[in-house]
C-alpha cells in the first residue's frame, strides 16, 4: 500500500467524517475541568484547541502547559497566543502537583510555552514541575514536551538532571516546511537537540525515552515523511506520534489536505518497521493523546 494510491477527494477544505469529535456528557470532564480551573492551570489541551479535549478530560486526563499561556513564537501552526509573557508563577509547580494527586494520575504530561524571554528558555520551572510531581508520588510516569531552549545545552542539561521518563520535542513537519510552518525554530536543531537529549541522559545513567511527532497535511510529500523518520531515528528517537494537521483560525496555515485513516495506518506500520519502539499515528493523534499507552519503563528501553 501506498499513500499515493489516496484519492483526489481528500485535497479539500471541508472536514471529513474521521475528523469530527463528540461534544462531552461525561461528568468527569466537567470536575476535570473545574478542577484546572480551581488551580488556576492552563492545560494544551485548551489553549492549542486540542480536538481530544473532551475524550481526555472525560477520562480524567490532561497535558498541563506550565510558565503561562503567552507564547514568545508565533508558529503558523499553533493557536496558543503570541504575546509578551507575564513573570512565571513561583507556586505554579506546586499547583500543578497538587492537580495530579487529586486526579490520581500514574502518566502525566507536562509542557509549557516557549520562553525566549527568559536566560534558560524555562528549563528551570520544568525542573522544578518534575520535582514537585516527584514529591507526592515517585512512580509517577513524567513525560516532558519542552520547547527548543534555542539550542541551549545547560537548559537541556537542566531537565535531564530532574529526570524525567520521557523527553518529547516535536519536529512539527518535514523540512522543507519547517521555515513556513514554525516559527524560529529550526529542523537540524530540533533534531541535534534530541540527540544530545538521549546522550545526556545516557551518561546519566537514565533509561529515558525520547519521543517526536509530525503534523501531516500540510503538504508534504510521502518520501519526506520517511525521511523525517530517518532523521529522527538517527538522533536516537524512540517514540513518535503522526496526526492531522487542523487549522486553528483563518489566520492559521490552511490544511493542504486530509489524510485518510487507513493511511496513517499505513504511515505507522512503515515507522514501527523502520525501527521505532512505539508509533500512535491517525487523524487525532496529538503528542500527548493517549500518552500512558507507552509505558518507558516496559517498553523501548534502549
Amino acid at each position: 500500500m501506498s499513500s499515493s494510491k489516496i484519492d483526489s477527494s481528500l485535497h479539500q477544505t471541508q472536514k471529513p467524517d474521521w475528523i469530527k469529535v463528540r461534544l462531552p456528557s461525561n461528568p468527569v470532564f466537567f470536575s476535570t475541568k473545574a478542577l484546572i480551573s480551581d488551580l488556576r492551570l492552563h492545560t494544551v489541551c485548551e489553549s492549542a484547541q486540542c480536538p481530544n479535549r473532551w475524550e481526555c478530560w472525560s477520562g480524567g486526563t490532561a497535558t498541563f502547559m506550565i510558565a503561562g499561556d503567552r507564547c514568545t513564537r508565533a508558529c503558523g501552526f499553533c493557536a496558543v497566543d503570541t504575546a509578551k509573557p507575564l513573570p512565571l508563577e513561583e507556586d505554579e509547580p506546586e499547583r500543578v502537583a497538587k492537580a495530579i494527586a487529586r486526579m490520581k494520575l500514574k502518566h502525566v504530561v507536562i509542557t509549557a510555552v516557549a520562553r525566549d524571554d527568559l536566560k534558560d528558555g524555562g528549563a528551570l520551572h520544568f525542573a522544578k514541575t518534575i520535582q514537585a510531581i516527584r514529591e507526592i508520588d515517585s512512580t509517577i510516569v513524567i513525560e516532558i514536551l519542552t520547547p527548543d531552549f534555542n539550542g541551549k545545552k545547560d537548559s537541556l542539561q537542566t531537565v535531564i538532571n530532574a529526570r524525567p521518563d520521557v523527553f518529547n520535542h516535536n519536529l512539527e513537519t518535514i523540512e522543507r516546511l519547517t521555515p513556513l510552518v514554525r516559527s524560529r525554530a529550526k529542523y537540524r536543531l530540533s533534531l541535534t537537540f534530541l540527540k544530545k537529549a538521549h546522550q545526556l541522559s545516557k551518561i546519566a545513567g537514565m533509561r529515558m525515552s525520547t519521543k517526536s511527532g509530525l503534523m501531516l497535511g500540510l503538504g508534504e510529500e510521502e518520501s519526506e515523511i520517511f525521511q523525517a523518520m530517518d532523521d529522527l531515528l538517527e538522533a536516537q528517537v524512540t517514540v513518535l506520534t503522526l496526526g492531522q494537521y487542523l487549522r486553528p483560525t483563518a489566520k492559521h496555515l490552511p490544511v493542504v489536505e486530509y489524510i485518510r485513516p487507513e493511511i496513517f495506518d499505513f504511515y505507522g506500520e512503515v515507522a514501527r518497521r523502520k525501527g521505532f519502539h512505539y508509533v500512535a499515528s491517525g487523524p487525532l493523534v496529538r503528542s500527548s493523546y493517549h500518552a500512558s499507552d507507552f509505558n518507558p519503563h516496559v517498553i523501548g528501553k534502549s
